[in-house]
């Protein structure tokens, strides 16, 4: 699951971490109460992840990056473009549809999830399928958990996909600083 450089590593532990907090700050629009402490301390972990990741990127910044390519740069901008598009799009159909609140988040993960599978193969990090697999999983998942137990999905979606994405900012970080 090795990255190519220390600072891609680094920098998706920064990603991944920040990204982590901002789910499980979503997950907190309305949880049942005794999910309020997991969730904030899954937030001020991620964030804490994305620091360490930034100051170790920062520290290996000039080693080089998957990015250094025009090529490399210029698919990720069309990825994350058509990743943004059909968020979009879907948020906005839902929402149509008067579904938006309760779906939305579950359907934005979806999204984030399966982008992941052609930026692992683009970017050459494996540990990014396995990002991949847990997102997408956990957005999958969340409508009927959500449904069974009487849970706002976005509670639902929120604390999977959080939990997801900082076992890969973990993973990532470790990867940078120790190399497996």
């Amino acid at each position: 699951m090795l990255a190519e450089h220390v600072r891609d590593a680094a920098m998706t532990a920064v990603i991944f971490g920040f990204f982590a907090s901002s789910w499980f700050g979503w997950a907190q629009e309305a949880p049942p109460p005794r999910w309020r402490k997991p969730l904030i301390a899954g937030s001020v972990g991620s964030l804490l992840v994305a620091v360490a990741g930034g100051l170790l990127a920062w520290q290996d910044w000039s080693t080089g990056s998957v990015f250094d390519s025009a090529e490399t740069a210029r698919n990720f901008g069309i990825l994350v473009g058509i990743e943004f598009g059909l968020a979009g799009l879907g948020a906005g159909l839902l929402s149509i549809r008067k579904r938006g609140r309760e779906l939305v988040s579950a359907w934005i993960a979806l999204v984030v999830g399966v982008h992941f599978f052609p930026l692992a193969e683009m970017i050459n990090f494996p540990l990014v399928h396995v990002a991949g697999v847990l997102v997408t999983l956990a957005a999958l998942v969340a409508v009927p958990v959500a449904r069974k137990r009487a849970l706002r999905v976005s509670a639902v979606t929120g604390l999977g996909t959080g939990a997801g994405l900082l076992v890969a900012a973990v993973a990532a970080l470790a990867i940078a600083l120790f190399g497996y």
